[in-house]
């Protein structure tokens, strides 16, 4: 049986066990948190994780689904007696045209990207607010800010994952809930693998840091914002100034 670290503070980030959301798991616990890796399919991976940072702990559900979440929820109360943070950062790509994209596509895409952050953050903020006390960082996209040719599902899903950091920041700070979002640009994990090396130097040639991001950025955005006790309501753009 687990034995947990119950005099940490808790995180628990969803989608932890790839790409930036495994970085921020692991950042997270090199800082001094306990952290719930949430994750669906990558068992294995997530296991890993777990064996190699004392203080992460795996947790199987598919966050699109409420009762699942729920179950998550209070699973991390009931073990841990608290929840300090949440990262809403489950989420997938879909690249076709409007007119291409099924109705079943687009659905898929709410659900995972979208409707699970609501969920996901409907479970927290009922102990956050009887904590007085919490912090939810959903991981959106430029795409939701300026939007994209071909990934309209995408960017609707993490537009609207900004437009609830905005609400819930003006519905949650009289409790001392801090919200925001962090809109990362072209960021070095397998979802941009379909990129060829031609395309990722023209997008390089696009952005003034010339380089493409890293995991580490994202995650270190996230310790930024964990510090700042007086940052709410805000999209942060992580993307190298892409989009000035």
């Amino acid at each position: 049986m687990e034995e947990k670290n119950i005099t940490n503070k808790v995180a628990i980030v969803t989608g932890g066990s790839r790409g930036i959301g495994a970085e921020i798991v692991k950042t997270l616990e090199k800082t001094g948190y306990s952290v719930v890796l949430n994750y669906n399919k990558s068992k294995e991976i997530a296991g890993s994780i777990a064996k190699e940072y004392q203080n992460v702990y795996t947790y199987q559900a598919d966050v699109s689904e409420p009762n699942s979440v729920k179950e998550l929820f209070d699973y991390v109360y009931h073990d841990f007696g608290r929840i300090d943070l949440l990262v809403n950062n489950a989420g997938i790509d879909l690249i076709k045209t409007i007119n291409d994209t099924t109705y079943e596509e687009f659905d898929k895409i709410m659900k995972t990207n979208l409707y699970s952050a609501f969920c996901a953050s409907k479970e927290a903020s009922k102990y956050m607010i009887n904590q007085k006390n919490g912090q939810i960082i959903n991981i959106s996209s430029i795409w939701g800010v300026v939007g994209a040719s071909c990934e309209v599902a995408y960017a609707i899903s993490k537009a609207g994952m900004d437009a609830m950091t905005k609400s819930l920041a003006k519905e949650l700070g009289p409790s001392n809930i801090r919200v925001n979002s962090i809109a990362p640009g072209i960021i070095d994990t397998d979802m941009n693998n379909n990129l060829s090396e031609d395309e990722k130097k023209a997008i390089i040639e696009e952005i003034p840091l010339e380089r493409i991001g890293t995991t580490s950025d994202i995650a270190e955005c996230v310790l930024f914002l964990e510090k700042n006790k007086y940052i709410t309501g805000q999209i942060i753009q992580v993307n190298g100034g892409w989009n000035i």
